[in-house]
């Protein structure tokens, strides 16, 4: 593989990386993300193997640049944390949960399924502005770090529900009748097991 990438300029935007899958978004981008953001990490934390946490959503495109991803990052020595699939506040959460030294959510969020990107945090903070549009410069150049980084398989869930499940305290002694629709997006299976959890009537559709 080159050791030099350009992306599509539309890509890099002021508080994430945005595209179209397989339009302006390609695998061979995301493998360039990896060797670039964790460059970043580690020239920002110092350390040789920064963890970095990472989840992603449930798009057709998802896995080829996840696994891409996780190819650059590994590259430049940095530790992936995988925690697997759900929504981008467990990937928040697991970041500072776990003491992560950064984060990255794959997700096209709101937009349409054929779009697809990456959101960051560095430490406990977002990675935005400057430092993305560095990613791009880094790429041009061929500017990362080289190592033997791994990947380490994680699990945040139960921690993240039983957070969620105790911050909700309803008042007096109502039972609520609560129906939550993610959609059938990344927090599905979070929003199910959520609703086990809580008092009252609590439904899911489109789980």
């Amino acid at each position: 593989m080159s050791q030099s990438h350009q992306f599509h300029p539309s890509i890099l935007r002021a508080y994430d990386i945005r595209g179209v899958a397989d339009e302006t978004l390609f695998p061979a981008d995301a493998e360039f993300i990896g060797k670039t953001f964790c460059s970043s990490v580690i020239r920002a934390t110092g350390k040789k193997n920064p963890n970095i946490a990472l989840a992603y959503d449930g798009r057709l495109s998802t896995p080829s640049l996840r696994d891409a991803f996780i190819r650059g990052a590994l590259s430049t020595g940095a530790t992936i944390w995988n925690f697997g699939i759900g929504p981008s506040p467990m990937l928040y959460f697991s970041v500072h949960h776990h003491n992560a030294d950064a984060g990255v959510m794959i997700t096209g969020s709101h937009n349409p399924g054929t779009h697809n990107g990456f959101k960051m945090m560095l430490g406990k903070a977002s990675f935005y502005g400057d430092s993305i549009t560095q990613m791009g410069t880094m790429a041009q150049k061929g500017d990362f770090e080289k190592g033997d980084g791994k990947e380490v398989a994680m699990d945040s869930k139960d921690a993240y529900l039983d957070t969620l499940a105790a911050a909700f305290k309803p008042e007096g002694a109502k039972t609520l009748k609560v129906v939550i629709d993610p959609g059938n997006g990344s927090a599905g299976a979070i929003s199910q097991a959520l609703a086990a959890r809580l008092p009252g009537d609590v439904k899911v559709i489109n789980g």
